[in-house]
C-alpha cells in the first residue's frame, strides 16, 4: 500500500481560544496533502488543462489529540478507489509527541466544468492502492 506524506508545522493563526488547533484547520491540512499528491504525480496540471476538478463530496474526521503551536505535523495518506469515488484516508500525526492527532476519510469525485462525473484517468488509477 503506497503512502504519501505531507509535512507542516502549526502556525499561530490556526489556534483557537483554547490554545490548540481549531478543528476546521485539520481539514485544511488534509486538503493541502491531497493538492501535493496531485501536483507531485503530475495530475494537477493535467486536470486544469482538461477543465477537470477532483471535488470533495464527503469528509469524516475523528479528532484524537490536540495540536499546539509549532508542533511538527506529518499527514500520512493512502488512496483507494470506491468507484466512482476516489477515497483519501489521512492520518494527522504529531511528530513532536509521536501521537496521532486525527484521522480523516475524504471521498472525492472527478467532474468536468459542467459538473458531470468523469471516468478516472489511468494516470490517477496508477497512484491508487
Amino acid at each position: 500500500m503506497t503512502k504519501y506524506f505531507f509535512d507542516t508545522e502549526v502556525r499561530g493563526y490556526e489556534l483557537d481560544s483554547y490554545g490548540h488547533v481549531n478543528n476546521a484547520v485539520y481539514i485544511s491540512y488534509t486538503e493541502q496533502a491531497r493538492w501535493k499528491i496531485l501536483k507531485d504525480a503530475g495530475l494537477l496540471e493535467s486536470f486544469l488543462n482538461k477543465d477537470l476538478l477532483l471535488v470533495v463530496t464527503e469528509t469524516n474526521i475523528r479528532y484524537m489529540r490536540e495540536l499546539k503551536l509549532f508542533d511538527r505535523i506529518k499527514v500520512e495518506t493512502t488512496i483507494n478507489l470506491e468507484a466512482p469515488y476516489v477515497v483519501f484516508s489521512h492520518n494527522v500525526l504529531n511528530e513532536s509527541t509521536g501521537f496521532k492527532s486525527a484521522k480523516a476519510i475524504v471521498k472525492t469525485l472527478l467532474i468536468d466544468k459542467e459538473k458531470i462525473p468523469q471516468d478516472i484517468p489511468d494516470k490517477l488509477l496508477s497512484i491508487i492502492n
